[in-house]
């Protein structure tokens, strides 16, 4: 076995995708009451799912979304001004 690092990348999901998710689970977030920021924020960093409400599917369509990839595509559209 040689002795090299190998790169690989998930790419399940599309940006489009990610972002539709967010935007779905943003406004689930509003209709509930609930801050979506800070909620969504939450998650990303705990891995909780319990900071997304059930309210139209929002935490089973969010849990489907890798949250390494959603921050990486966040950061990059951040930077880029998207």
């Amino acid at each position: 076995m040689k002795d090299c690092t190998r790169q690989f990348t998930l790419n399940q999901n599309t940006p489009d995708e990610m972002e539709e998710v967010l935007k779905t689970v943003y406004e689930a977030l509003v209709e509930k009451g609930y801050n979506p920021i800070n909620q969504i924020v939450g998650y990303i960093l705990s891995e909780d799912p319990t900071y997304i409400t059930t309210h139209n599917n929002a935490r089973s369509l969010i849990r489907k979304i890798d949250r390494d990839e959603l921050l990486q595509e966040l950061v990059k559209s951040y930077l880029q001004g998207k």
